[in-house]
Formats: C-alpha cells, sequence, structure tokens
C-alpha cells in the first residue's frame, strides 16, 4: 500500500513541477502593427463610419478587443513614430517635429534610443517593416537597419512620401528606381502596392519556429489624394458631391513635396481608405494561409488624426468622429485613434476596454509578450494584463503630449481632465484650456476658470513633463 500510496505521491508531484514548464513553453505572440497614415477616429466603420466601408478592418473588431481611449504620440508624423518607437511620450523622446535633412530624410533618432524592434529582436523576434520610415536617411544611426529591423522596404523620407508615385522607394540600404515614375514624369508604378507585396513576401518566409514582429507603418490615407483606378475607385466615384482641388501635378515641374490635382477628392478618399482596408484583409488572410493566425497578435491604428492638406474633407466624412480638431492639433481629434487589438488565441473577440493608454506603451506591452527586457527610461507602462486577462492592469497617473510647430502646443490628460496649452513657445507658463471628458468629449465647454486649482495643477504637469530639446524647440516650423 505504502508504495503505491508513494507512486502516485511521486506522479503527482511530477504533473506539478511539469505544469509550470509546459506554461513557460507557451509561444511567444508574433505581433503584427499596423499603423495608417493620418486615418481619422471616425474614419473606421466600428466607430460610426458611414459613407466608406471598411470590411476588414471592422472585422478585426469584432474578432478582437476595441480601445475607445487610445492615443497616438502626438498628432504628426515623425515624433509620433518616435514615440512609438522609444516608449517615451513627446516631453522626453529624442524626435519632436518633423526636421528635414539633406540629401534625403528626416533627422536621425539617437543611437542611444533603445526601440521595440530592437528589444524584440534581442528576444529572437524576426523583424521587418514595410512602409514609410521618417526617422533617420539610410546609412544615418537612425537606419531602421541599425534601429533593430532585419528587413525594411519602402520610404525612407516622408516627404517623399507626399508622392504615391515616387521615382525610388528603399529596399534596406538599396535605392530602388522606379523606372515607371522616373522623375515624376509618370504615375505607374503605385508605390503602396508595391510595399505590400514586400510585407507579404515577409509574412511567406515565416515560421512557427521563431516569433515575427512585422512593423507596417502604410501611408494611406495620407495626401496626396491619388490611388489606382481599379475596382475600389469606381466603386465611389458618382456617390458624393466633388470639388476638384488643384495641385501639383507630376510632370517636368513635379516636386517631391507637393500634391497632384484630384478631380474627385471625396471618391479618391473614399477609396484609399477602402485600399487600406484591403491591404489590412490580405494580411489577415496571408497569416491564416501561414497556419500564424492564432497566435499572431495584430493591432491596428493610426499616427494622428486627419488632414487637411491636398483636397481632403474630414468635416464631410466626419473622420474625426465628433471630436475637435485635425491633424496639428492637441485636441482628441488630432490625437485620439481607433485601435484594435486581435489576438485569437487569447483575446476574446467583440470585447472592448476602457484602458486609458497612448502609443509609448507599446514597447513595454510589446516586451512583456514576448518575456524580454524592458527599458527603464520610458515613460509607458505595459498593457499586456488587459490584452490577456491575467494580472493587474496599472494605469498612468496622467498622458502628456506636445507639439512644437505653430508657437508649440501642450496638453495633459488626467482621469477625465484634459487640459491644453496653446503658444507654449512664447508663454511657457501661459494659462491652459480645461475639459471634462467625461461630460464633454467633444472639448467645447473650457472650465479653466471654474476650476482654477485643477487648471493650475495641469498646467504644472506641463511644465515638469517637458524637458527642452536644443534640436526641437517649441515653435519649431516644420522643414
Amino acid at each position: 500500500m505504502r508504495s503505491s500510496v508513494f507512486r502516485i505521491t511521486s506522479i503527482v508531484l511530477a504533473l506539478t513541477a511539469f505544469i509550470p514548464a509546459m506554461a513557460q513553453k507557451v509561444p511567444r505572440p508574433n505581433i503584427v502593427f499596423i499603423i495608417a497614415d493620418d486615418l481619422g477616429y471616425g474614419d473606421v466603420g466600428f466607430n460610426g463610419q458611414q459613407k466608406i466601408k471598411t470590411p476588414n478592418i471592422d472585422r478585426l473588431a469584432a474578432e478582437g478587443m476595441r480601445f475607445n481611449q487610445f492615443y497616438a504620440g502626438t498628432s504628426v508624423c515623425a515624433p509620433s513614430r518616435s514615440s512609438l518607437i522609444s516608449g517615451q511620450h513627446t516631453g522626453h523622446t529624442y524626435i519632436r517635429g518633423n526636421k528635414g535633412v539633406l540629401p534625403e530624410g528626416q533627422e536621425p533618432i539617437a543611437d542611444s534610443v533603445v526601440t521595440v524592434a530592437e528589444v524584440l529582436q534581442k528576444a529572437g523576434y524576426k523583424t521587418g517593416a514595410f512602409g514609410k520610415w521618417g526617422l533617420g536617411p539610410t546609412g544615418s544611426v537612425g537606419d531602421p537597419n541599425k534601429q533593430g529591423f532585419d528587413a525594411f522596404y519602402g520610404y525612407n523620407c516622408q516627404t517623399l512620401a507626399h508622392r504615391y508615385y515616387p521615382d525610388h522607394l528603399w529596399d534596406n540600404d538599396q535605392k530602388v528606381t522606379l523606372e515607371a515614375n522616373k522623375n515624376l514624369l509618370k504615375n505607374k508604378q503605385y508605390a503602396p502596392d508595391l510595399i505590400q507585396q514586400k510585407a507579404l513576401e515577409f509574412v511567406d518566409a515565416q515560421s512557427k519556429d521563431q516569433p515575427f514582429f512585422l512593423f507596417l507603418p502604410y501611408i494611406l490615407p495620407h495626401a496626396e489624394l491619388l490611388v489606382p483606378e481599379d475596382s475600389i475607385l469606381q466603386y465611389y466615384q458618382g456617390k458624393f458631391p466633388e470639388k476638384p482641388y488643384v495641385g501639383h501635378d507630376y510632370g517636368p515641374n513635379a516636386t517631391n513635396g507637393g500634391y497632384t490635382s484630384q478631380k474627385y477628392p471625396h471618391a479618391t478618399f473614399a477609396a484609399m481608405v477602402g485600399r487600406l482596408d484591403f491591404y489590412v484583409g490580405q494580411v489577415v488572410a496571408r497569416l491564416k494561409e501561414k497556419g500564424l493566425d492564432q497566435n499572431t497578435l495584430i493591432i491596428f491604428t493610426s499616427d494622428n488624426g486627419p488632414h487637411v492638406e491636398g483636397g481632403a474633407d474630414p468635416d464631410f466624412f466626419n473622420s474625426g468622429g465628433g471630436f475637435k480638431g485635425y491633424k496639428r492639433d492637441l485636441y482628441e481629434g488630432g490625437i485620439r485613434e481607433p485601435f484594435v487589438a486581435r489576438w485569437p488565441a487569447v483575446i476574446k473577440a467583440g470585447s472592448a476596454s476602457t484602458y486609458v493608454g497612448a502609443f509609448w506603451d507599446i514597447l513595454p506591452t510589446f516586451s512583456q509578450l514576448a518575456g524580454a527586457q524592458t527599458p527603464k527610461s520610458i515613460d509607458g507602462i505595459s498593457f499586456s494584463p488587459t490584452l490577456t486577462g491575467k494580472g493587474k492592469q496599472s494605469q498612468h497617473r496622467y498622458l502628456y503630449w506636445e507639439f512644437h510647430e505653430q508657437n508649440g502646443k501642450q496638453a495633459v490628460r488626467q482621469g477625465n481632465w484634459k487640459a491644453i496649452r496653446l503658444n507654449a513657445a512664447a508663454k511657457p507658463n501661459g494659462p491652459v484650456e480645461l475639459y471634462d471628458l467625461s461630460k464633454d468629449p467633444k472639448e467645447t465647454n473650457n472650465l479653466a476658470t471654474q476650476y482654477p486649482d485643477k487648471a493650475r495643477e495641469l498646467g504644472k504637469l506641463m511644465n515638469e513633463s517637458h524637458v527642452p530639446s536644443a534640436l526641437f524647440p517649441f515653435g519649431t516650423a516644420e522643414k
């Protein structure tokens, strides 16, 4: 009898030891991070868009978790991306504005910055970025290949990304001349399609033996308003009233940073969002074909609010989802983004979260999911507990943003309170606007005079959060 009891006890003890070991062997997720360019909170169906169809993006929301209070790094391209990859808000992150350098590209992010790609690469992930970079020229310390990406294909320079038919793209450090578009004389090779093909090839090359991080900083639907004349455009033509836009057309006098004329700006913008949605569907389908779908975390979001350049009309489409402001504003419409996370093996379909987060949370979240060591000098917190349903979710004491053009702007969100300071370059201790987002999400009723103590408190947080940057002083004009 004692022998039998001993045997059973030994088996139980062995199983007890084996269960944690099994748990440790659960595969780390593959990660696909999709970031649209200038897509507004209300430009997608799951946030109420009525005029444009986004079935694939809406399916991500239906099969995953929606975040209704997630924010970009700031309200313009390069610093928002810097915040994303560095885990730091724009009062601390290295790149604070859009600053061009010669001969092509933007101010390079410093080599000392530890990026989310470097964290995942060091943890054994295969890493690839396909789309728009804008954080350092090829060969500089900000080159994506020097910032943690094994593979890069697309636009290195975000100014060149204003053109959908550019004369070249970059394949890692190799310049790829697009002969059919040479010298911007013709528009034959649509760059987003070329980039999408490379991204799908990256997925095809992956296996279940090594996790991967696929970063997709698409340029759609950033101006210019231009899309191939295929079935998506044809679907929208004639559906909306149109006011032609006169811009800088392709031809002998074309410039890299211009926007072409567009006879059908409404239909074209809708088709661009539709094409973005089509790309998202292709990525999901390819993951399923490869048998990688169940253990892949897909996040879809946008880099800032909707733009008004190049003939775009965000008011017509309610692109801001009813929120005040556009790109370059720190009101909700400029920084609150559509945000969806889908991970079939883990995240409950059709779920929603009230977590209040921002781009600087991405690095610690992905680091925790990958079992990697999180850098210490960051502002983000992991929302992995929200995604996985395991552990207690930490909350931000407050969120902070700054914007360096238009005489400088600052914003703080603390709980339901939101404060905004304009003209921060000339008046660093100037007055703030104060809003209660729980009652006034459209930021129409400034409560600063009614709650002066709260206004002063949040103004003080702005001053504490802003670490001056010699490269990007407040009031810096875009270059």
